[in-house]
């Protein structure tokens, strides 16, 4: 299932200028990347490029470790996924410091496995707590870990500890791009700062439009109140001050029980199967063609999305020939405005439950 986390919004024709750095070296570059003949030539010339620029500009040593460690680690995570893309992921954040014993450890270990059951793998921290039970509930086949090096000791659970699926990262910043770009579906459980962190996280890229809109569930325990008290942070200090807008709670769906979660999930995938841009054209897959009274509501209840014209229900745009797997799903075609992500969330929920040709 290959795929752009940013839905195709950093896909920019590459140009030679783009990565020169004098004519001598060009031409060596061109010939050590076409020796070792790689698939992507151009953005490999263009690393390779980067990497020179980097040695002229002089950066001190600690720039220079803080790049390469950090390139390092996205190469190495980016490999341990690479065989597994054809699978659907849910990432599940939550307290590392959540006991066995908690209510919310079982509906944690519980949700696992009933993802597992529908064909999804599933992605944590590698932790304990609620990491270390989601992953007890998918088993080690189909769990990954992204476990981040901390001053004090922090070892992996028992499920992950040992499996090529547990990578070990050294910086937040790219263990949350992992988490981000490798990931169909959020399931957040009640944590402290860092399960705040990636929550704030992951709705802000989707708010602004730097990642793909995926469903983001939140959960707790049976009768709990978390993100209920969370809820009302949101709405009598954020949206009241206009800090966000009302259609920015779409991104997510507080649920009370594992079997609502899951249900989530797998709706927002019943038709609609991912966004691509092209140009300033946003084209939606979707895995059935809809109905002529689908699309007539469609136009109706989303007109204010959009820049120019109508949404209109065609075939691939030769600019997605690059995702032969998906080539021949029908497409939603529209010219949005670039403003409001939360009614992106909201036409797609629309177009899951609209009546199909």
């Amino acid at each position: 299932m290959k795929k752009d986390f940013t839905g195709g919004t950093i896909r920019d024709p590459l140009t030679r200028r783009q990565w020169t750095v004098a004519a001598p070296f060009d031409a060596r570059v061109r010939e050590l990347v076409h020796d070792w003949s790689p698939s992507s030539p151009e953005l490999i010339e263009e690393m390779i490029v980067t990497a020179l620029k980097i040695a002229r500009d002089q950066l001190s040593v600690a720039d220079l470790k803080l790049i390469n460690r950090s390139v390092k680690e996205m190469r190495y995570a980016a490999k341990v996924f690479a065989p597994f893309q054809r699978f659907r992921k849910v990432a599940v954040f939550g307290s590392a410091r959540t006991l066995p014993s908690a209510p919310e450890f079982k509906v944690a270990e519980d949700f696992g496995r009933e993802m597992v059951a529908h064909n999804y793998m599933v992605i944590t921290g590698g932790g304990d707590g609620i990491m270390g039970a989601a992953q007890r509930g998918a088993g080690r086949k189909n769990s990954f870990g992204l476990n981040i090096r901390l001053p004090f000791e922090q070892r992996a659970n028992e499920t992950i500890e040992g499996d090529p699926k547990l990578i070990n990262l050294n910086y937040f910043f790219t263990r949350k791009l992992n988490f981000v770009k490798e990931t169909h579906a959020f399931a957040l459980f009640p944590g402290g700062f860092g399960t705040l962190d990636e929550t704030f996280e992951v709705l802000t890229l989707m708010q602004t439009g730097k990642s793909r809109v995926i469903p983001v569930v939140l959960l707790d325990r049976p009768d709990g109140i978390y993100w209920e008290t969370w809820m009302k942070f949101l709405t009598q200090r954020l949206l009241r001050l206009d800090f966000i807008s009302k259609e920015d709670f779409s991104f997510f769906k507080i649920v009370h029980n594992v079997r609502e979660a899951v249900r989530e999930i797998l709706q927002f995938y019943k038709i609609y199967h991912s966004a691509r841009w092209v140009g300033k054209k946003l084209v939606i897959r979707i895995s059935h063609p809809l109905s002529k009274k689908g699309m007539a509501d469609l136009n109706e209840r989303f007109s204010d999305m959009l820049r120019t014209g109508e949404i209109v229900q065609g075939v691939a745009l030769r600019q997605e020939k690059d995702e032969p797997e998906i080539w021949d799903l029908p497409r939603l075609i529209l010219t949005p405005n670039r403003r409001s992500f939360g009614r992106f969330r909201q036409l797609i929920d629309s177009v899951n439950s609209s009546p199909i040709r």
